[in-house]
């Protein structure tokens, strides 16, 4: 097999790794996993360390491990961080887990109701993206959204506004749009 091919090959498994272990931290620092992926960690840092000395000829085989060693060794520098506040304490987990419980006695057709849809979709989307950013309280989705509704009122005139979040370029984003009414049959 050719040498290109088996550096290719390296490569790919590296990144792969690497996308794997950020999960991992991620899920860690979310309090999902109880013990940090040290194992792992250690096993790519070390096949990483294995190209250092090996002159790779081809520009765009060199180029991608450099890259793959830069991002490496910044998502090393951040988990690093993240670790030094959680030993100091200062680190606060963004389970999500403190949400307020919804109401019982709340008309399901409200905008509340609305709202709360919305925001476990923010919820997921967030979780999903693995953002290095705590997701919004419930407070502050409703204060948007109400501050959304009355924007959208004055553009879509009386009709009720429905709220979706969706993922674009790796980020969570509302959408709004007027309520369809219910035809009679």
């Amino acid at each position: 097999m050719p040498e290109r091919q088996i550096l290719l090959r390296a490569l790919d498994t590296i990144g792969e790794d690497l996308r794997e272990l950020e999960i991992l931290y991620e899920r860690y620092f979310s309090g999902e996993e109880k013990r940090e992926p040290l194992q792992k960690r250690e096993a790519l840092q070390k096949r990483l360390r294995q190209f250092i000395n090996r002159r790779i000829m081809k520009t765009d085989l060199r180029f991608r491990y450099e890259s793959l060693a830069a991002r490496y060794h910044t998502y090393a520098g951040y988990w690093d961080r993240i670790l030094r506040l959680m030993d100091e304490g200062k680190y606060e987990r963004h389970t999500g887990g403190n949400r307020p419980a919804p109401l019982v006695d709340q008309d399901k057709s409200g905008p509340k109701n609305d709202n709360e849809s919305a925001y476990q979709q923010m919820l997921k989307a967030h979780k999903e993206c693995a953002l290095d950013r705590p997701a919004p309280s419930r407070k502050q989705f409703d204060a948007y959204l109400e501050k959304q509704r009355s924007s959208l009122a004055k553009k879509f005139g009386s009709h009720e506004i429905e709220f979706r979040v969706v993922t674009e370029k790796g980020k969570p984003k509302i959408t709004a749009r007027p309520k369809k009414a219910p035809t009679a049959n």
